[in-house]
């Protein structure tokens, strides 16, 4: 679909990336002389401004495109998750963010060396790397998809992997010599430009829907489907909706959880503050700043479904393209709409907003999986037996981003295949791949902070089976072993209770370690 695309479209994505990538040798001239500068940017980040870097690496790609799906396809049930979000950040302000500070952790995972040792801490960080594999594999498929649009017109296999590289290299550079400083401030930039452009697109519907705003809340409310995609609340007992308020206030919680508290994809940006005081400030500004932007992106997606499904509502002022099939794809409404819809000009800039939300997902995945990599795994190596430098670290770091960048491209395109095989909306796909990891780690964690219980041993038995748990529960894995197709049926909200549950009864079980 590049032949959308006007001269004035790429000056301006020129522009931005040029502007992007001059941002990155900015920082990039401050030489980090140690891995505290490095990873925790020296401690003296402003809170505020790392509050918008974690509403940039939460959301991200999977609420630019993902948002917008979800509301197309459903309706805001999913803004109902932000009361769990809320809950899970004042714990962890409370209870996680206090501790790491305590022992000046670089990453979380630090925690378990003091209480059960190295090897139980190297176990943490490893399942963490895993699921953050997962995870950022995912959002960086994502983001390939709106950047394969722009490029090559299609979401083909052949066209993901090259928007994926595409992606890559330029998140690399940015994040290489600059470390999280150069992340940080970049994403105050990104949020900035992709919020921007959602607040475009919502004015730029509400105008060509030839309805007066009560009309359109009647007709999302009472839809041809019999859907009332206003819904907000989903109070039955049902346990196939990840998004019910019985998930809201069990499985979800325990998500948030381990998204900010336990993955240091999040409370690295966190534990770059001053204080404590600081990092919990900033994390709950984070969330509360994220909820108008969610329901912001979900908006589009039902204003989208008017603008696309309800034609008759539309009359004279439908769209002139008419095919609902997106390139046989629904995931794509967003972009189909970006690049057929948009003026000369705010198309460039909407999709500067996509790029930047992308950028913002790979940043943060290479440099925070780097950080766990050197930290906790090359550095107490190398210690064993010589002394190397600070500066020798830091580039150890640079070039586990190497490394790093190189498993989350195979990992997006293992997920092209695997989002099409589960058939879940984007949102959806994004949340349920962390699950692989949070199960594990929070049982091991709920053992460390609430009881004297644990071991080396339950440590490690407790991340795999939860890393299990979860894995069995997959619709794949239940087809390969001929499994009850009941098992299918659950949200991976309860994947993650059953798997955290069955995790921290099997780390209890180690002996009482005193």
């Amino acid at each position: 679909m590049t032949e959308t695309f006007s001269i004035i479209d790429w000056l301006i994505v020129a522009s931005y990336l040029s502007l992007l990538i001059g941002m990155g040798w900015k920082y990039a001239s401050h030489k980090s002389a140690n891995v505290n500068d490095y990873f925790l940017g020296g401690n003296r980040m402003p809170y505020l401004v790392v509050a918008v870097s974690v509403i940039a690496t939460t959301q991200s790609a999977a609420t630019f495109l993902g948002g917008p799906d979800q509301g197309y396809r459903g309706n805001y049930t999913y803004l109902a998750a932000n009361i769990s979000a809320i809950i899970a950040s004042v714990f962890i302000a409370k209870i996680l963010i206090p501790r790491y500070y305590a022992i000046k952790a670089t990453t979380v995972y630090e925690l378990l060396d003091n209480r059960y040792g190295p090897v139980a801490m190297r176990a943490a960080g490893l399942m963490y790397l895993v699921g953050r594999l997962f995870a950022s594999g995912a959002r960086l498929y994502l983001a390939a998809i709106a950047v394969s649009m722009i490029l090559f017109g299609d979401i083909a296999v052949i066209s993901i992997i090259g928007a994926s590289l595409i992606l890559l290299t330029l998140g690399f550079t940015i994040t290489f010599l600059g470390g999280i400083r150069s992340i940080i401030w970049t994403d105050l930039f990104q949020f900035c430009m992709y919020s921007f452009s959602a607040i475009a697109i919502l004015y730029l519907l509400l105008d060509a829907i030839p309805l007066g705003l009560s009309e359109i809340i009647v007709s999302l409310r009472n839809t041809p489907e019999g859907i009332n995609k206003l819904q907000l609340f989903n109070f039955d007992m049902d346990f196939a909706d990840p998004y019910a308020m019985i998930s809201v206030f069990s499985g979800l919680i325990l998500l948030y959880i381990g998204s900010f508290g336990l993955d240091q994809d999040i409370t690295q940006r966190v534990l770059t503050c001053k204080n404590d005081n600081e990092g919990a400030r900033a994390l709950i500004i984070s969330v509360l700043i994220g909820i108008p932007l969610i329901w912001l992106f979900m908006t589009i997606g039902e204003l989208l479904y008017i603008f696309y499904d309800r034609l008759d509502l539309m009359g004279a002022a439908a769209s002139s393209v008419t095919d609902k099939a997106f390139q046989g794809e629904d995931i794509t409404v967003f972009m189909f709409y970006i690049l057929n819809e948009l003026p000369s000009g705010l198309r460039g800039l909407v999709t500067v907003g996509v790029i930047a939300a992308a950028v913002s997902t790979i940043n943060s995945g290479l440099n925070s999986m780097s950080s766990v990599l050197v930290q906790d795994f090359y550095r107490p190596l190398i210690e064993r037996t010589t002394s190397k430098s600070e500066r020798h670290y830091v580039i150890a770091g640079q070039y586990g981003m190497a490394l790093v960048g190189l498993c989350l491209f195979l990992m997006s395109v293992l997920c092209y295949y695997w989002q099409r095989y589960s058939g879940l909306p984007l949102l959806d796909f994004a949340l349920s791949v962390m699950v692989f990891a949070y199960s594990g780690l929070l049982g091991v964690y709920f053992t460390a902070l609430f009881t004297k219980r644990g071991s080396t041993g339950s440590v490690i038995a407790a991340l795999i089976a939860g890393f299990l748990v979860t894995l069995f529960g997959q619709g794949y894995i239940v087809d390969l072993l001929s499994m009850p197709d009941g098992l299918k049926g659950y949200a991976f909200t309860w994947q993650l209770c059953i798997g955290t549950l069955i995790s921290f009864i099997i780390c209890v079980m180690g002996k009482k370690n005193v």
